[in-house]
């Protein structure tokens, strides 16, 4: 349940709006919103009027938000890592044992890349002769060519992992 804040009783100036938090943040007030939506951010306090404040500390709490999700964390992993802390928790091998999982996807998408690299590579060169014989203006068919290669190749070469939301 959303608590009342009576302004009176509270320092401002060391509360934000969403407008002000998400300017401080450089996110939209829009993610703010979902964020607390989520669980990502704790409920924020209302005014009388129904605007949300939130402390300081938010600022902090979405910007780490934000650096973990460049690294491949996902919201859910985040509300659920933060609720954790939140509640009296050390999820600290939580976080461990996630950002462990990351790099072990990022090494497989890498590999699945070079794949993928390499597979072009001979794609282009049969294309090179293709387009020779055909000659200038001619078609080559190049796209239909895939279709028989495609069958021929390793499947693997296009599947990457697919980022959790």
């Amino acid at each position: 349940m959303r608590s009342r804040v009576d302004t009176s009783q509270v320092d401002l100036a060391k509360t934000l709006g969403s407008g002000g938090l998400a300017k401080a943040t450089g996110v939209s007030p829009d993610t703010i919103r979902h964020y607390e939506k989520i669980g990502v951010l704790p409920r924020a306090s209302r005014t009388e009027s129904g605007y949300r404040l939130y402390p300081e500390s938010a600022v902090e709490r979405v910007l780490v938000v934000q650096s973990a999700l460049r690294i491949g964390f996902s919201l859910s992993e985040l509300a659920e890592v933060l609720k954790a802390r939140d509640a009296g928790g050390a999820p600290c091998q939580r976080v461990y044992k996630l950002a462990k999982e990351k790099l072990k996807g990022i090494a497989a998408d890498i590999a699945a890349l070079k794949r993928t690299e390499r597979y072009l590579k001979q794609v282009l060169s049969d294309w090179e002769g293709r387009m020779r014989q055909a000659g200038p203006g001619q078609r080559s068919n190049l796209l239909h060519s895939l279709t028989g290669a495609v069958e021929g190749s390793d499947r693997k070469t296009t599947q990457f992992r697919r980022r959790k939301t």
